[in-house]
């Protein structure tokens, strides 16, 4: 059954991020994740979803002045206390929203040494696993595209992501599939995640071009989601795309999958 997370960093931006997640809950929505929610505490934030009975279940560590374009500090070598610092404020809003999984960016790798950069997010990695396995947590890392949303990102096609992945050796460390971000670098979308399944925590979607909702692009959505349905994906899928106009006019496309009956989990 697919089970779609709304993404309220880019959905129903028309309203204030706390008032968002009683909007994903009457437009059918079950479960939300979001960029960065530490613009409010985090017992605000877990009383709204709580309010509005949704499943928190991803969003990412804090990655530097995203303002000022920063993608991500995890492979920086002169941020590592930052960096450390916000993987446990990370935590502490896990724990308090219930949420299973967090996201830490590595960021771009320009004017970075390729060897000092690697060794810095490995022990960044294994130093997040270390902290939020005793708490049955997940780590994701996300390849993300080079070409149209963050060019010079660490990490763009799932094999390096993977062999990150491989190499910190921790087993609650794990692949956020994006399908909008790999249908731009990789392609062959359906048999990528059907040999890649077993490594995958996290799912997003958009489309391309212009990342907006499904059926807006090139990807076939129906055709793709209920393969990954049939290949036995029990996971979130966190519809991470910036609506093309108000985000309820743009939600026919999930009308068959938000409004059924479905297991409330994380």
């Amino acid at each position: 059954m697919v089970r779609l997370a709304a993404n309220l960093s880019l959905m129903f931006t028309e309203i204030p991020f706390l008032d968002r997640f009683a909007a994903a809950a009457e437009a059918g929505f079950r479960g939300v994740e979001f960029m960065f929610p530490y613009d409010a505490p985090a017992e605000v934030v877990a009383e709204r979803a709580k309010e509005a009975g949704v499943a928190v279940v991803l969003f990412n560590i804090p990655a530097g002045n995203w303002a000022a374009g920063e993608r991500g500090i995890g492979i920086m070598p002169d941020r590592v206390v930052e960096q450390r610092g916000g993987t446990r404020r990370a935590l502490d809003y896990a724990l308090a929203l219930n949420c299973p999984r967090l996201h830490l960016m590595a960021g771009r790798s320009a004017g970075t040494d390729p060897v000092l950069a690697r060794e810095t997010l490995l022990a960044n990695v294994a130093d997040a696993a270390n902290l939020a396995a005793p708490h049955g947590i997940e780590i994701m890392l996300e390849p993300i595209n080079t070409r149209v949303d963050i060019p010079g990102y660490f990490y763009s096609t799932t094999d390096a992501a993977l062999g990150v992945i491989a190499e910190v050796g921790r087993a609650n460390v794990r692949l956020q599939y994006d399908i909008y971000h790999m249908q731009i670098m990789e392609g062959d979308l359906a048999r990528t995640i059907e040999r890649l399944l077993p490594r995958i925590g996290h799912m997003q979607l958009a489309d391309n071009p212009g990342r907006n909702e499904p059926g807006t692009g090139e990807i076939a959505y129906s055709w793709l989601l209920s393969r990954i349905d049939a290949l036995g994906y029990g996971g979130w899928i966190g519809c991470e795309y910036k609506p093309a106009g108000a985000t309820l006019d743009g939600l026919g496309w999930a009308e068959s999958y938000i409004r059924q009956p479905a297991e409330r989990d994380t």
